[in-house]
């Protein structure tokens, strides 16, 4: 297990330092996502820090059909981007993986979630604090339920990152689906400092590591 999963070093870069190009844009009315999905595929959510980097990671691999960046966990209905960011709402910023279970498994969606983000800080990933960047597993059953906390059960066990991992695992409620300047973000924006420096690497760890697992 050890030797499958491994720490990025912690991230100095914010992603509150997102360009200011963000701050002019219209933000949008959003409805929850309906949970009605292809025969056959299932949904996972997962937070791990920015979503900009989640979502680049997840889009990388086989049997991932869409992934959504988005707002979910708190108490506001229809959140913007502006007000997730005060960290006042209570929703973690997240993506909503739908995949098909026949050549992904959610234990292996677990384990790259686990690779490629830090799950022993308390709401921060690098430079990037507030409880918006918290590691959270939202489950949609039981047996989604059952694997993450067997999964973090191991990871502790085993000491994997030398301290205990604080990710929460919690039912999963509704999800807003974020502005649509924020879906595919690093596929349109590769040259941005904030990808190159930040969300490259992790998508490099991603090819490098789990390259069986990949879209051809």
């Amino acid at each position: 297990m050890k030797k499958m999963i491994g720490l990025l070093t912690l991230i100095t870069i914010s992603c509150q330092s997102k360009e200011k190009e963000q701050e002019q844009l219209i933000s949008e009315i959003k409805e929850p996502v309906k949970m009605e999905i292809e025969k056959g595929l299932e949904i996972a959510t997962f937070g791990g820090g920015c979503f900009w980097c989640t979502e680049a990671i997840f889009l990388e691999l086989d049997g991932v059909k869409k992934v959504e960046s988005g707002y979910t966990g708190g108490k506001t209905e229809n959140p913007t981007y502006e007000e997730v960011s005060t960290g006042t709402t209570g929703h973690a910023e997240a993506t909503q993986i739908t995949f098909d279970p026949n050549k992904i498994s959610f234990g292996e969606l677990l384990e790259i979630f686990f690779a490629t983000h830090d799950p022993t800080t308390l709401n921060r990933q690098g430079a990037d604090i507030g409880t918006q960047y918290r590691s959270e597993i939202f489950y949609h059953n039981d047996e989604q339920k059952k694997l993450a906390e067997e999964y973090i059960k191991i990871l502790d066990a085993e000491n994997t990152f030398g301290k205990p991992v604080v990710t929460k695992v919690s039912p999963a409620g509704k999800f807003y689906v974020a502005e649509n300047y924020h879906q595919n973000y690093y596929a349109r924006n590769k040259e941005k400092s904030y990808c190159s420096y930040v969300i490259t690497p992790k998508v490099e760890k991603v090819r490098k590591q789990f390259a069986g697992k990949l879209k051809k």
